[in-house]
């Protein structure tokens, strides 16, 4: 519901943006666009993203113990077998990809195997599949898309003015003015609301795939660790959102725009979910 509510108003800040430095002409011709880019994202942004990080698919030979960690979850999770890639790079970090289930990759870096222990690292993949699960990708990159999308019509409105509207108005000229620095800063809002909210989602739904959230709070906290002192090589901010943790080091401005909440909220949300589960019966 809270997600649905998000993407409704990200569509409405479209509407309105478009119409203003557009008209209704404008306003057409950018829902279209954004359709469009949705559409094209919907077939291609997992061979894009696994593209750009030189991703390579690994199966049962080459990489055993991984591939068959991510076979038992989603047997687990009664999802279809997603594709397990590998990328190199000296950063733990971890995503998924794909349209739905029956389109899926699961990535992880070679410093995830290194840094995290076996529970933890079956923690990282239980969170990844429930993004899966959920559809989260999808809802990720459409979000991105419209975030996308107005900063750029906002951007053309400082250049080309208020469409139909009277450029000699004063308070036409400041209401433009307020849109052109608001209505970016209202889409990156909302995209982040919409991203963490999905997150919290996966990490309790992950807890529960894996029987144990405390070593998914153990694996958030060791590759923070790692994160917050080196930005993974490759990183950019239309991928960040997808990674289990930012990318980005705590010195790059990225940081300040971050589509994940807080560490320390998600390990203290596990914590009590484990404390939850062991009293049931059902942690491990």
């Amino acid at each position: 519901m809270r997600t649905a509510f998000l993407m409704t108003a990200l569509t409405v800040l479209l509407v309105l943006v478009g119409d203003y430095f557009g008209g209704a002409r404008g306003m057409m011709m950018m829902l279209i666009i954004s359709l469009a880019m949705n559409l094209f994202s919907y077939w291609n942004s997992d061979k894009l993203v696994l593209a750009q990080y030189n991703a390579k698919q690994v199966d049962e030979k080459s990489a055993p113990a991984l591939y068959k960690m991510v076979q038992r979850l989603a047997e687990r999770g009664n999802l279809p077998m997603p594709k397990v890639y590998i990328i190199d790079s000296p950063v733990p970090n971890a995503f998924a990809t794909g349209r739905n289930p029956e389109h899926a990759a699961v990535a992880v870096t070679t410093a995830l195997a290194n840094a995290l222990d076996k529970d933890e690292i079956e923690g990282v993949l239980a969170h990844e599949l429930s993004h899966v699960k959920h559809g989260d990708i999808l809802i990720g990159t459409i979000a991105a898309s419209m975030a996308g999308i107005i900063t750029t019509l906002s951007h053309w409105g400082m250049f080309f003015g208020g469409g139909d509207r009277d450029r000699n108005s004063s308070s036409s000229a400041i209401v433009g003015l307020a849109m052109m620095i608001l209505a970016p800063l209202a889409a990156g809002i909302i995209q982040m609301a919409v991203s963490r909210s999905r997150e919290y989602m996966a990490d309790k739904s992950g807890g529960e795939l894996s029987s144990n959230p405390d070593a998914l709070a153990d694996a958030l906290l060791k590759i923070e660790s790692y994160a917050k002192n080196r930005t993974m090589p490759g990183a950019t901010e239309n991928t960040a959102h997808m990674f289990i943790i930012c990318p980005f080091s705590a010195k790059d401005m990225q940081q300040l725009f971050s589509t994940h909440p807080s560490t320390a909220d998600r390990v203290a949300r596990l914590r009590a979910q484990a404390k939850a589960m062991r009293s049931s019966g059902g942690a491990k």
